[in-house]
C-alpha cells in the first residue's frame, strides 16, 4: 500500500482527548445499528454513512481551528481514492454477476439439482462444495445467496434442513473466498494493496479447504437420509449467457496483467472489462431485432415465442442492481476507520497487538474479532497499520479474517444476507448451537497454513 501524502506531516495525537474519544463512541453506536440491522430493518449503509461524515466533520473543524486545515483534507483525499479504486472494481463484479443472473445461469444450475433427484445427504454436500468452489469466482456473498436460493427451492419448508445446509453454505462460502482476491472484499483489498499476490493465494487452498471440511464432515452426521419433494421446473439459458461468462474470465484476466504486468490497478482491467460487457449487451439488442424479423418471414412461431420472451439486454440495467447498500457501508466502514486511524488510533492498536503479542496471536485474533465486527474494518485497519509482518503472516490475517466470521451469523455479510432470505429458517441462535464445530475448522485451518507454508514465515 502506498504510504498517503500526508504521512510525512506531523499530525496531532487526539488518541486521549475528548474528540478522539467522542469518535470512537460515535464509531461504536453506528456499528451497534448494523449489528441489528435484521432487527431494526434499517440498511447498513446508512449508520456508518452518517458516522462517517460526523467524524471526518469533527477532524477537520479541530484541524482548521488549530490553523492546520490541509492537513485533513490530504488525509481524506487518501482514503477516498482507496476506496473509489475498491468501489469500481465490485461494481464490475457485480455487474457481470447480475447480467449471469438475469441471464438465468444460476437458474439453470438450481433447476439441474432438482433434476438430479439429489438425497439431503448428497444435496448437503453438493451445495457446500458448489459454495466453496464458486464463491472464489462470484464472491462469497453472491454464492451464498444462490445455494441458499437452491436450498430453499429443493428442501421446501424443511426448517432443520435449511438451517443447517444455510449453516454449511456460509462455512464454505467464506472459506473459498479466502484463497481468491475476488472471493471476499478483504481479499480484493489485501491484493490491491500488493502485500498477496495474485498467484500467491493458491498457498490458502488447502487450508481453506480444511476450514469448510471439519465442520461439514461433523455436521453431514445430523443430515436426515430422506429425498426432497421439489418439483422439477425446466430452465432454458438466455442468449449470450455462455458468452458473459467468458466474457467475465476475460475480465479477470485482464485485470490480472493490469496488475501483474504493467504494475497498473486492476481497477483498470475491470473497467475495461465492463467495456466488453457493453459491447456484448449492444451486440445482443442489434442482433435480437434481427433475428425476431427473420423468425417472422419464415413463421417460425416456436422461435417468435422464445425471441419474443427475452427483453433486450441493457447493462445499465445489471449496474442498476449492484449491491449498492454493501459498497456504500463499505465507504462509511474505509472512512470511519481511516478517520479513527488519522486520530492515532491505528497506530496505538498496532502497537498493543504486533508490539506486544506476537504477529501470529495478533492474526489469529482479529479473525476471531472478526465474527463480532465485520472483517472488512478489520482488514482496513491492519492494512493502515502496516505492520512489520513475513509474508506468510500477511497470508495469514488473509485467512483468519476471511474465514473468522464463520464463527457466528452476523460475521460476514454471506451470513446476514443468508438471515434474511431464510428468515425464519437460518437464524443467529441456529448458527450458534454450531460455532464449536466451526471454532475446530477455524483451528484445523490455521494450523494447516502454520505447517503447510512455513517456509513462509
Amino acid at each position: 500500500m502506498v504510504s498517503p501524502a500526508w504521512a510525512s506531516v506531523e499530525r496531532l495525537d487526539l488518541t486521549s482527548s475528548f474528540l478522539g474519544g467522542l469518535c470512537i463512541l460515535i464509531f461504536v453506536i453506528a456499528y451497534a445499528l448494523v449489528m441489528v440491522e435484521e432487527k431494526l430493518h434499517l440498511r447498513k449503509s446508512k449508520p456508518v454513512l452518517v458516522a462517517a461524515g460526523v467524524i471526518w466533520i469533527l477532524i477537520s473543524a479541530y484541524y482548521v481551528t488549530h490553523d492546520i486545515p490541509h492537513v485533513t483534507e490530504e488525509a481524506f483525499r487518501h482514503n477516498l481514492l482507496e476506496f473509489a479504486e475498491l468501489m469500481l472494481f465490485l461494481l464490475v463484479a457485480m455487474t457481470y454477476i447480475n447480467a449471469m443472473e438475469e441471464r438465468k445461469v444460476f437458474d439453470a444450475l438450481r433447476a439441474w439439482m432438482i433434476q438430479r433427484g439429489f438425497s439431503y445427504t448428497s444435496l448437503f454436500w453438493i451445495s457446500g462444495f458448489l459454495a466453496f468452489f464458486i464463491s472464489p469466482i462470484a464472491d462469497n456473498l453472491t454464492t451464498a445467496l444462490l445455494m441458499c436460493a437452491v436450498v430453499m427451492k429443493v428442501a421446501e419448508g424443511d426448517k432443520r434442513f435449511i438451517n443447517l445446509s444455510c449453516i454449511n453454505i456460509v462455512v464454505a462460502a467464506n472459506a473459498g473466498g479466502a484463497f481468491s482476491p475476488f472471493g471476499d472484499i478483504t481479499t480484493l483489498m489485501v491484493w490491491q494493496a500488493g502485500m498477496v499476490q495474485f498467484n500467491e493465494f493458491m498457498v490458502l487452498f488447502v487450508p481453506s479447504l480444511v476450514n469448510y471440511l471439519v465442520p461439514a464432515f461433523i455436521m453431514s452426521f445430523v443430515v436426515e437420509k430422506k429425498m426432497p419433494s421439489a418439483l422439477y421446473e425446466p430452465t432454458k439459458m438466455k442468449r449470450g449467457a455462455r458468452r458473459i461468462l467468458a466474457l467475465f474470465l476475460l475480465t479477470v484476466l485482464t485485470a490480472v496483467l493490469c496488475h501483474s504486468l504493467l504494475h497498473m490497478p486492476p481497477v483498470l482491467g475491470m473497467m475495461m472489462g465492463l467495456g466488453y460487457l457493453q459491447l456484448f449487451g449492444y451486440y445482443l439488442r442489434i442482433t435480437l431485432e434481427k433475428r425476431r424479423n427473420k423468425a417472422l418471414q419464415a413463421g417460425d412461431q416456436r422461435r417468435i415465442d422464445l425471441l419474443g420472451s427475452v427483453m433486450p439486454f441493457d447493462v445499465f440495467n445489471k449496474v442498476a442492481r449492484a449491491e449498492w447498500d454493501t459498497l456504500l457501508f463499505f465507504y462509511g466502514i474505509v472512512m470511519c476507520v481511516g478517520g479513527l486511524g488519522f486520530l492515532g488510533y491505528l497506530g496505538l492498536l498496532s502497537e498493543m497487538l504486533y508490539g506486544q503479542w506476537s504477529a501470529t496471536a495478533a492474526n489469529i485474533f482479529l479473525g476471531i474479532v472478526s465474527s463480532v465486527i465485520d472483517n472488512i474494518p478489520v482488514m482496513f485497519a491492519v492494512l493502515s497499520m502496516q505492520p512489520e509482518m513475513s509474508h506468510g503472516q500477511w497470508l495469514l490475517i488473509t485467512l483468519t479474517a476471511g474465514v473468522g466470521g464463520s464463527l457466528l451469523s452476523i460475521g460476514s455479510a454471506a451470513g446476514v444476507a443468508l438471515m434474511g432470505q431464510a428468515r425464519g429458517y437460518y437464524t443467529f441462535i441456529g448458527h450458534l448451537k454450531w460455532a464449536p464445530v466451526i471454532a475446530l475448522g477455524y483451528v484445523a485451518s490455521v494450523l494447516m497454513h502454520l505447517w503447510l507454508n512455513a517456509e513462509l514465515f
